[in-house]
C-alpha cells in the first residue's frame, strides 16, 4: 500500500506533467483554414508520431525527438537565427496546419529549426547517433553550434553521429533547410509554390520522425539488407557493420510461425548469409506471413549490438503465361496486380499523415476495396508505411518523386535539364531503392511518370536500365503514362477514364498505370468550396458507384487481351482534385466499398478470351473506310448503300494530338459518318465491338442500330452490341457504319469487332 507521502508525491509529479501539457498545448495548435482527418484531434505536442519509426531494425534504446520546436525563417544570408518565430509540430511540414505554422517556405528563405536535447544516462560511452527519417530538401544539423552533417535529399532518411559534439546537460540542437521547390533541380513530386490542378502544396523542412539512439563504438550495426527466393525457400542477410573492433562475426535468428525456429547461423563481417528455411511459408497479400529476425553482433563472448527484423518469402518477375502472353508473375504464377494511385497527401499534414492510424487506413481502404496492389505516385514514404503493407500484405509500386525538368506545363515554363539536376535525380533514386529494398511488398520500380523529367532521353533510358541493374530482382517500369523508352518490364499507358491497354507486346508486359478518375466533390469535404474537379464528375455517390462498377465489368476483357495490371485513380480527393474512393478526410466513402470488391474479385479469376475479328488501326490493321464529313442522304448505313461517290481512307479519323488516336485519316470538322464491309467466316459466340470514339458515336450493323456512346474514350475499348444488332451478323458479307460527332477538344474514331469467349471452368 502507498503512504500518504508516495501518494502526494505522484499526485505532484502528475501535476508537473500536466502543468507542462497544458503549458506545450498553449504554445500549439492546428492552422485553421481548411478541412482536417478525424485523427487530427489525437495529435498534441507529447504524442506526435510516437511509434519506433524504423521497423526494419530496431533497437530497444532510442528517445524521439518529435515535439515542439523552436522554428523562424530568415533570408539566404544568416547561417543560424537569434529571434525565433514561434513554436513548429516537428515532424509536420510547416506549411501543413498539423505544424501550427502554415507558413509556405519560399526559395531565397532559410527554415531554422531548435531544442534542447539530454543524453540519458545509462546512454554513455556510446556513440550517439541522430536520424531523419526525411528533410525536404538540403538541410544541415548543428549540436551546441557545431556542425555535425549536411543532407540533401527530400525522401531518403540519413544520420550523423553527434557524440564528439554534445556535452552534459542541456545540448542546443539546430536544423536549417532551404527547399527551392519547382524553382529548383530537385525531385518533388507534385509540389509546387503556387498549387492548382494535379500540382499540390508543397512539403518543406522536417517531415518524418528524428529521434536518437546509442551504438557500441565497438561494432553495431548501420544497415540490413534482405533477399529472398521462396521458390528455393531461402534468405539472404546481408548486415553492414562498423566500429573500431577487429574480429567481429555476427549471428542470425529467423523465427516462423508461433517463435519456431526457422533458420540460424554465425557468419563473418563483411560475408553474407543465405539461410536455408525449414518449412518455408510464401508471402502473398492473402496470406502475409513475415519471419521475424533478430541480428547479434559478436566480439568474442560479447554482444556489442542485438537488432531485430523481419523478412519473407517472396519471388516477382515478369513472363508468359500458358498462352504466351506476357504477365507479372508472382511467386512463379500469373497474378493481376490492381489497385489505386495512392498519393500519400493529407489535409492537415501533408506530406506527413497526422497519425501512425491514420496512414494505416489508406491501406486498408485498399484492401477494402479488393485491390491486392497501390501506386505509391511520386512520393517516398516513411518506413512505417511501407511495415504496414508489408504486414497487412499489399504489393507496392513505387514512383521514384518526378523532377519538372524541362516538361512544358500549361502555366509556366521550367528550368532545363543540368548536370547538376540529373545528378540530383540519380542520386535519390540509388537512395530510394537501398533504403526501401527490402520490404517485400515492393513489387515495382516506376522511375518516371508521363514524361516529366524526359527531355533528356538517352539520360531517361539510363536511368531506367540503371534501375535495372542496382535491384535485378523487380520487375522495372521504365516510364508509365508515355514517353516510353522500349527498355524494361512493362510497357505503360495512361487512359483516362477508360480502361485501355497498350497492344501486347513479344518482350514485355502491358500495364494501365493509371486510368478512371471518376469524380463526385462532396459539400462539407472538399479543400475549397468550389473549382474542384474530376475526369468525369457525377451527380451523388449512388450515380459514381454505378459508373465505377462499369469500369470494372470491362477490365476482364482487356485481361484476356493480355493486360497485367491496372491502377485506379485514385484512393482519395487530394486538394481540388476530387476523384477518390473517399474524400480528401477521409470521411465518406463516395464509392460503395462492398459493391466496388465484389466486383474486383473477377478481376483476379481466369479472364475470357478475346478474339479479334475484324482489327483496327491500334493493331495495326488499318483498313480503308468509305467515309463523308456532310450529311448522308438515307439508308446510308444499310448494306447496300452506293457509297462510291463518298472518300475513301484508311482508319483510324481524327484530329492529330488526340489522346490514344491512331491517325490514318486527318479529320477535324464537327461531324463524320464511316462505313465499310467486312467477311465473316462463321457465327460470332460473342461479338463485341473494339471502339475508340472522340466524341458521341452511334453504330449502325447491317443497317440496324447497334450501340449509341457519349463524351470519349482515350484508348480502344471492348463495348457491347445490343442483341438485334448481335444476331443480324452473318457468315459472309457484312457492313458496320458509325456517325461520330465532335463537341470540343480532340476527336477520333475507329472501330474492330471481337468475339468474347468465357474462360473455362
Amino acid at each position: 500500500m502507498q503512504s500518504a507521502i508516495q501518494r502526494v508525491r505522484v499526485w505532484a509529479t502528475g501535476a508537473v506533467v500536466a502543468i507542462a501539457g497544458a503549458q506545450a498545448a498553449a504554445q500549439w495548435k492546428p492552422v485553421e483554414g481548411h478541412i482536417m482527418t478525424r485523427w487530427a484531434k489525437d495529435v498534441t505536442p507529447e504524442k506526435a508520431w510516437p511509434e519506433y519509426p524504423r521497423p526494419t531494425m530496431v533497437r530497444e534504446k532510442w528517445q524521439n525527438l518529435n515535439g515542439l520546436w523552436d522554428y523562424s525563417i530568415t533570408g539566404l544570408d544568416p547561417a543560424t537565427s537569434d529571434k525565433w518565430d514561434g513554436k513548429i509540430l516537428v515532424p509536420f511540414p510547416i506549411e501543413s496546419a498539423l505544424s501550427g505554422v502554415g507558413r509556405v517556405l519560399q526559395p531565397d528563405q532559410v527554415l531554422h529549426y531548435r531544442r534542447e536535447v539530454s543524453i540519458p544516462s545509462d546512454w554513455k560511452g556510446q556513440r550517439i547517433l541522430i536520424h531523419f527519417g526525411a528533410v525536404d530538401w538540403k538541410c544541415k544539423v548543428s549540436v551546441n553550434k557545431k556542425l555535425v552533417g549536411e543532407h540533401q535529399g527530400g525522401y531518403d532518411p540519413f544520420s550523423f553521429d553527434i557524440t564528439d559534439a554534445i556535452k552534459d546537460g542541456p545540448n542546443e540542437l539546430m536544423v536549417t533547410v532551404i527547399d527551392p521547390t519547382d524553382t529548383g533541380g530537385q525531385p518533388r513530386g507534385k509540389q509546387w509554390l503556387k498549387p492548382g490542378g494535379i500540382w499540390y502544396t508543397q512539403t518543406s523542412g522536417i517531415w518524418q520522425t528524428v529521434w536518437m539512439e546509442p551504438v557500441s563504438p565497438a561494432a553495431h550495426v548501420t544497415g540490413l539488407r534482405f533477399d529472398s527466393n521462396a521458390a528455393e525457400g531461402w534468405v539472404e542477410v546481408t548486415p553492414t557493420i562498423e566500429g573500431t573492433a577487429d574480429q567481429v562475426e555476427y549471428a542470425v535468428v529467423v523465427l516462423g510461425e508461433g517463435e519456431s525456429h526457422a533458420a540460424s547461423g554465425i557468419f563473418a563481417k563483411g560475408k553474407q548469409a543465405r539461410l536455408k528455411i525449414r518449412s518455408p511459408l510464401a508471402w502473398s497479400p492473402d496470406h502475409p506471413f513475415l519471419y521475424q529476425v533478430v541480428v547479434k553482433v559478436m566480439q568474442g563472448k560479447d554482444f556489442p549490438d542485438v537488432v531485430k527484423s523481419y523478412v519473407a518469402l517472396r519471388d516477382v518477375g515478369m513472363g508468359p503465361d500458358e498462352h504466351g502472353i506476357n504477365r507479372l508473375l508472382f511467386n512463379g504464377k500469373p497474378v493481376f496486380q490492381y489497385g489505386p494511385l495512392d498519393q500519400g497527401f493529407w489535409p492537415d499534414g501533408l506530406y506527413t499523415p497526422p497519425t501512425d492510424e491514420a496512414m494505416k487506413f489508406d491501406i486498408e481502404a485498399a484492401k477494402k476495396m479488393g485491390c491486392n496492389m497501390l501506386r505509391k505516385h511520386v512520393k517516398v514514404e516513411s518506413e512505417r508505411f511501407y511495415y504496414w503493407c508489408d504486414k497487412l500484405g499489399i504489393m507496392v509500386w513505387q514512383d521514384m518523386p518526378s523532377p519538372f525538368f524541362g516538361h512544358q506545363d500549361d502555366r509556366q515554363k521550367l528550368p532545363e535539364l543540368t548536370p547538376e539536376w540529373k545528378q540530383n535525380f540519380e542520386t535519390e533514386m540509388h537512395r530510394m531503392i537501398d533504403a526501401r529494398r527490402s520490404h517485400p511488398s515492393i513489387v515495382m520500380w516506376v522511375p518516371f511518370n508521363e514524361g516529366w523529367g524526359q527531355n533528356d532521353l538517352e539520360w531517361s533510358r539510363s536511368m531506367a536500365l540503371k534501375v535495372k541493374e542496382w535491384d535485378p530482382t523487380r520487375p522495372v517500369n521504365n516510364a508509365t503514362g508515355w514517353t516510353d523508352m522500349k527498355v524494361c518490364d512493362t510497357i505503360d499507358i495512361h487512359v483516362y477514364p477508360g480502361p485501355g491497354m497498350a497492344p501486347i507486346e513479344p518482350s514485355r508486359a502491358s500495364v494501365l498505370g493509371e486510368f478512371g478518375g471518376l469524380g463526385l466533390p462532396l459539400e462539407g469535404h472538399t479543400w475549397i468550396t468550389k473549382n474542384n474537379w474530376g475526369y468525369v464528375t457525377y451527380k451523388n455517390k449512388e450515380e459514381l458507384t454505378d459508373a465505377y462498377i462499369g469500369l470494372m465489368k470491362q477490365m476482364p476483357l482487356l485481361i484476356g487481351q493480355g493486360l497485367a495490371a491496372a491502377v485506379y485513380t485514385q484512393t482519395t480527393d487530394v486538394e481540388i482534385e476530387c476523384n477518390g474512393w473517399l474524400t480528401y478526410d477521409r470521411e465518406v466513402w463516395k464509392i460503395d466499398p462492398a459493391r466496388a470488391a465484389a466486383a474486383t474479385k473477377a478481376l483476379y479469376q481466369p479472364a475470357p478470351t478475346v478474339k479479334t475479328v475484324v482489327g483496327h488501326a491500334g493493331e495495326g490493321a488499318a483498313a480503308n473506310w468509305a467515309y463523308s464529313t456532310e450529311k448522308p442522304t438515307d439508308g446510308w448505313s444499310k448494306p447496300g448503300f452506293d457509297d462510291s461517290k463518298w472518300k475513301h481512307g484508311p482508319a483510324g479519323f481524327g484530329s492529330k494530338g488526340t489522346p490514344g488516336a491512331v491517325i490514318g485519316t486527318e479529320w477535324t470538322s464537327n461531324d463524320i459518318w464511316i462505313r465499310r464491309n467486312f467477311e465473316l467466316a462463321g457465327p460470332i459466340q460473342n461479338p463485341y465491338l473494339s471502339l475508340h470514339h472522340d466524341e458521341d458515336a452511334e453504330v449502325f450493323i447491317n443497317g440496324e442500330p447497334a450501340a449509341t456512346f457519349k463524351a470519349y474514350t482515350s484508348s480502344y475499348q471492348i463495348l457491347p452490341l445490343s442483341d438485334t444488332a448481335a444476331k443480324l451478323l452473318k457468315p459472309g458479307k457484312n457492313t458496320i457504319a458509325i456517325h461520330c460527332h465532335q463537341t470540343s477538344g480532340g476527336q477520333y474514331i475507329d472501330c474492330g469487332l471481337v468475339d468474347v469467349q468465357a474462360a473455362a471452368k
